[in-house]
């Protein structure tokens, strides 16, 4: 997963930052709309929100914006949509195989875009069952390091149910099972270890490695999704080298 996870954590930070700011916060006013509605406005009593929330604190998303998505989700407020959560499965070039997870009110927009982002990028679309297999849903908590030793955070984590920890360079990526999630984030709380996302993720069982030529363009492929609306994550199982990403930039 090292590789992969890299190059997200890296694109995350960039994106805080670059022209596409106001995309991003568009989907994590999203994720925060839905986990309202599907659980309640109480961030105390719906996980969900709470990590939806944190995740939209971290990546400087106004508490305004927060606030109101919140409302329309769990109907304080009128006027929000009805998202519906829809996966598309395919294959990026070198037989990488992508999932995409979108969070639409319009079914048909969302297949056309998803479609032609993959067409116009060298992906192919794939039926329904025949790239998931390889995907396996867990829990993927992204811990700033600064001061934190390896030791301190498997200490925190394990006994809540951590499988592994990961180090991505600036930062750790602790994986448990989807449903355990909750009281790993929970355990990182009570130990005073800050984190950047606790968020259900898609991890491959294997992997393709990619050289450098490959990267680009499974990443223009992959950027060219998530550039729509419609797609909230894509999944791929890629992997890359440090030294690939260093030649890709």
């Amino acid at each position: 997963m090292s590789g992969h996870s890299k190059w997200a954590t890296t694109k995350h930070k960039k994106a805080v930052i670059d022209a596409r700011r106001g995309k991003m916060f568009a989907k994590l006013i999203k994720n925060i709309e839905v986990a309202a509605r599907t659980g309640g406005g109480d961030p105390d009593g719906n996980p969900t929100l709470y990590d939806a929330i944190q995740k939209a604190k971290k990546s400087s998303v106004p508490n305004d914006n927060i606030d109101r998505a919140v409302k329309r989700g769990s109907g304080v407020d009128a006027g929000g949509a009805d998202y519906q959560t829809i996966t598309y499965e395919g294959y990026a070039p070198n037989g990488v195989a992508v999932l995409v997870e979108c969070l639409t009110d319009n079914r048909n927009r969302a297949a056309t875009e998803v479609r032609t982002a993959m067409s116009r990028n060298g992906g192919t679309m794939a039926d329904p069952g025949s790239v998931s297999y390889l995907f396996t849903r867990k829990g993927v908590v992204i811990v700033p390091k600064g001061d934190l030793t390896e030791d301190d955070l498997l200490l925190a984590v394990l006994d809540a149910g951590a499988e592994e920890v990961n180090d991505l360079g600036e930062s750790f990526e602790v994986i448990s099972e989807a449903t355990d999630l909750i009281a790993v984030r929970t355990a990182l709380q009570e130990a005073g270890i800050d984190y950047d996302s606790a968020d259900p993720t898609f991890v491959p069982s294997m992997q393709v490695s990619l050289d450098a030529e490959g990267a680009k363009k499974v990443f223009r492929l992959i950027d060219a999704l998530e550039d729509s609306d419609e797609v909230q994550n894509v999944y791929a199982n890629f992997d890359v080298s440090d030294e690939v990403m260093a030649e890709v930039g």
